[in-house]
């Protein structure tokens, strides 16, 4: 896994094997694969809660990766409700949001993954996968 710090264009989404992880599912990482869109080699990815990503506010800061439009347009985050807009303007299920870079391991094409981790109510840590998306 590793930060975009170019722009990059969104071409398609990949396929996710298993994208909700509820408490002790995500523990010690959530483990899913993903289906590449180009060669269709299956991909694993682990994401550790509080170690895995990077914060999604990088990619849409002063619009240098991606704009808020795309990120909305292709439903890789929603607007934040007001009363936790301190997770900032684009999350997913209104929780910490962060993003991560990662390679098909066959072909070497590119993907980006954006998920969310935290607690959705007292007792409930949910991590959810919005999705991995191809981009050039």
């Amino acid at each position: 896994m590793y930060s975009i710090s170019e722009k990059i264009s969104i071409t398609e989404k990949a396929s996710v094997e298993k994208n909700t992880f509820i408490n002790d599912e995500a523990l010690p990482s959530a483990i899913t694969t993903f289906t590449c869109c180009h060669c269709g080699n299956k991909n694993t990815i682990a994401i550790k809660p509080y170690e895995s990503g990077f914060p999604i506010l990088q990619l849409y800061h002063e619009g240098k990766i991606l704009s808020k439009d795309e990120l909305l347009k292709h439903r890789i985050a929603n607007g934040t409700s007001q009363r936790m807009l301190h997770f900032g303007e684009l999350t997913v299920n209104d929780l910490p949001t962060l993003y991560f870079g990662t390679d098909c391991t066959s072909c070497h094409s590119k993907y980006i993954g954006v998920f969310s981790y935290g607690e959705k109510q007292p007792g409930l840590m949910i991590l959810t996968i919005s999705g991995i998306w191809k981009y050039e």
